[in-house]
Parts: structure tokens; C-alpha cells; sequence
């Protein structure tokens, strides 16, 4: 097709973006907001959430049965439904992700339709340590994926995060500032790829090869 026949979507790509820290000066948080940054600047809207608009109580069915949905699954549903992609900022703690982020995923899980359901995901971390925190990141894909979202392959992870950033709060090193937003980019083409240029649509199917059963059935 020549260039010119290529059509031009104008609206932009609009991204949920948080911390999954709830600390003051969390080095992730401060990683969110770079990676807010940068998506701004290269064209895209950003919704910025602070973790505590997802605050929800431990995940309960009969809590759910006899008063329905707390306020922050309610906001945490909307707000990625409203979005195309969402990027999540994640501290590691005891080599996995922080228990009030996966509570959180477990009470949106249960809405329909299933709001994690296809959209494309971008995981991060921060930490003092040599890690990054990126073992955090492993165990918060599995949740995600099962849940049918679409988990951006490259992680980003940034190891002794306490001393990797600037007074303007970008990464001091130029290399690692610029694989950063690299990485952003490629992730913001392919949610705008996905969503201009969509190919086969497969139903997803949890526990599959299971025999059906309405208690466990979750295709949609």
C-alpha cells in the first residue's frame, strides 16, 4: 500500500499508569511517573492512579455475595476499561509482588466482563537492589496472563533505583534512560497496533481441557 493510502488515526492511545507502592517516596512511584512522562511526550494520554484509588479489603465471596463490589475494585475496573494498556510500577517484596496489588487483582477478576481480558499490560520495577525487583514482575505476569491480559515481553527493571535517578527524576544513566523509553515506544506501537489492525479474536478459556462446569466456567 503506498504511504499515503495508510490511514492516519489521529485519537490517541490512552494508558493507565501506576505504583503498586504505597510509600511517600517510592522509588516505583517515581518510575511511574517518568514512564507517564515519556508516554506523554511521544503522543499518548496517561491516566495517572495512585494505588490507594484500588485500596479494597481482603478478597471475601461472601463479602462479595451479601454487599457486591468494594469502592476501590469499582475505580480499578473503570479505570481500566476507560484505558487501552495499562503499566504497572511494581515493588518487589520477599521475591514477589506487594499483596495488595494481587488482592486487587482478585476482586477485578471477578467483574464481566472481565476487564483484563486482551488488554495489553507493561510491567515495571524499581529497587536498591542488584535485581531491580524483577522477581516481583515474574510472579505478577502469571495472575495477569491467566487473566487473558496481553503482558508486554520486555520488563523493565531498574537495579540500585535509590541511586539511578537525576534531580529532574530521569535515569542518570543515559543508556538505561534510553532503553527505558525504547521500551515505552515500542509497547505504546503495539497497543495502537492492536487496537487499528486487530487480527483473529480467540475466545479465552480458563483451566482448559477441564471438564465444563458452571463453578469454574470462564469463557467468554
Amino acid at each position: 500500500m503506498d504511504e499515503q493510502q495508510i490511514p492516519k488515526h489521529e485519537e490517541p492511545m490512552h494508558f493507565l499508569v501506576f505504583s503498586a507502592s504505597l510509600r511517600k517516596d517510592s522509588l516505583n512511584t517515581r518510575l511511574a511517573q517518568l514512564a507517564a512522562q515519556v508516554i506523554e511526550e511521544k503522543g499518548g494520554k496517561v491516566d495517572f492512579a495512585n494505588m490507594r484509588d484500588f485500596d479494597v479489603p481482603s478478597y471475601d465471596q461472601d463479602v462479595e455475595s451479601d454487599e457486591g463490589h468494594p469502592a476501590g475494585a469499582e475505580e480499578f475496573c473503570k479505570r481500566l476499561l476507560a484505558n487501552d494498556a495499562f503499566i504497572i510500577s511494581s515493588p518487589e517484596y520477599n521475591g514477589s509482588m506487594p499483596g495488595l496489588l494481587k488482592n486487587a487483582i482478585d476482586w477485578v477478576s471477578r467483574f464481566r466482563p472481565q476487564p483484563f481480558k486482551e488488554r495489553h499490560a507493561l510491567l515495571m520495577s524499581a529497587s536498591p537492589s542488584m535485581g531491580g525487583g524483577n522477581k516481583g514482575l515474574w510472579s505478577l505476569r502469571m495472575p495477569l496472563e491467566h487473566l487473558g491480559a496481553r503482558v508486554y515481553p520486555d520488563m523493565f527493571s531498574l537495579a540500585t533505583a535509590h541511586k539511578a535517578f537525576t534531580e529532574d527524576s530521569t535515569i542518570a544513566d543515559s543508556t538505561l534512560q534510553k532503553r527505558f523509553e525504547d521500551n515505552l515506544v515500542a509497547f505504546k506501537d503495539l497497543v495502537e497496533a492492536a487496537k487499528h489492525y486487530p487480527c483473529i479474536k480467540k475466545a479465552w478459556v480458563e483451566f482448559l481441557g477441564e471438564y465444563p462446569d458452571p463453578v469454574t466456567e470462564r469463557v467468554e
